[in-house]
């Protein structure tokens, strides 16, 4: 029977059969439309699927969701922002699957825990940053889900002396500071002339003022927040990935300066923040595990 993984990202759905010996092309990507959101991820599910029997279905999609109810509302998609039941849609499709969705975030956890830097870790925190923010928190070897599970939006943890104005409707969120949209948001009002992350990262490379000044107080805000969480949950290993993860010497050297900075307490003189080495696929893969997990 097939097992199949699914990932509900930024501006794209993406699926793919699980498998010990999945690449990039076995991956199938398709653009999120205007309209008609289902009926393509559907039509998504049905070519991956390839006529087998379909035992268990992970999905990963941006908050909130309803972990219990099935229903998602990613931002990003206009049709579903009010909430769509997609496990009561995909369960009708696959009358024989067992069903799971999970926060992107969760997911990104479990596959950093299975296949990545925090497999030899009971407790740790996978942060990715790109056009959002959301994190994955292990506590004892388990991902934390929360209550309607929601757990792990990083994005909307508060940081100290930042007071940007952040989507949700709160301000001084780092995802409001550090994430893909806020820093080319922030560099464009200073007088930046890119429109891209990718841009960003290279002007900074390049020496751009601007560029680099965005960047590092993207890292400070990372750096300021992840030092805040480390006390409550006891953890010393947090692994960074997403787009603006690779944006070099300027994010990074202000974030861990933050780090060292505020977390000095005794039990978190260890704390480290490491690049991930799997974050391009993380998403897709930890879908991958909620569908074993939903299976066994």
């Amino acid at each position: 029977m097939t097992i199949l993984a699914v990932q509900i990202g930024a501006d794209g759905f993406a699926a793919c059969r699980v498998a010990d010996d999945v690449d990039e092309d076995d991956i199938r990507r398709v653009p999120i439309p205007a309209a008609g959101a289902w009926e393509i991820f559907r039509d998504l599910l049905v070519e991956v699927a390839e006529g087998q029997e379909v035992e268990a279905v992970g999905i990963a999609s941006p908050g909130p969701i309803d972990m219990a109810a099935g229903v998602v509302a990613p931002a990003g998609i206009r049709e579903w922002q009010t909430g769509f039941a997609l496990t009561d849609a995909v369960s009708k499709l696959f009358p024989t699957a067992k069903v799971q969705v999970g926060l992107d975030g969760v997911c990104n956890g479990l596959a950093e825990h299975n296949f990545g830097a925090t497999a030899e870790v009971m407790d740790s925190v996978t942060v990715v940053v790109s056009d959002r923010i959301s994190a994955g928190v292990m506590v004892g070897g388990f991902v934390v889900v929360g209550r309607t599970g929601n757990a792990g939006n990083f994005g909307h943890i508060l940081v100290p002396g930042f007071d940007d104005a952040c989507d949700c409707g709160g301000r001084g969120c780092v995802e409001a500071v550090a994430s893909g949209r806020a820093l080319v948001r922030w560099a464009r009002a200073e007088g930046f002339g890119g429109d891209t992350v990718d841009a960003l990262i290279s002007a900074a490379a390049a020496g751009d003022s601007v560029a680099t000044a965005a960047l590092q107080r993207a890292g400070t805000a990372l750096g300021r927040a992840i030092a805040s969480v480390a006390p409550l949950l006891d953890f010393d290993l947090v692994v960074l990935g997403g787009t603006v993860s690779k944006a070099g010497p300027a994010l990074w050297k202000s974030l861990n300066a933050a780090v060292a900075t505020h977390a000095r307490i005794g039990f978190l003189t260890g704390l480290r923040v490491i690049p991930s080495e799997i974050d391009d696929v993380g998403t897709l893969a930890g879908a991958g595990v909620l569908a074993l997990m939903a299976a066994s």
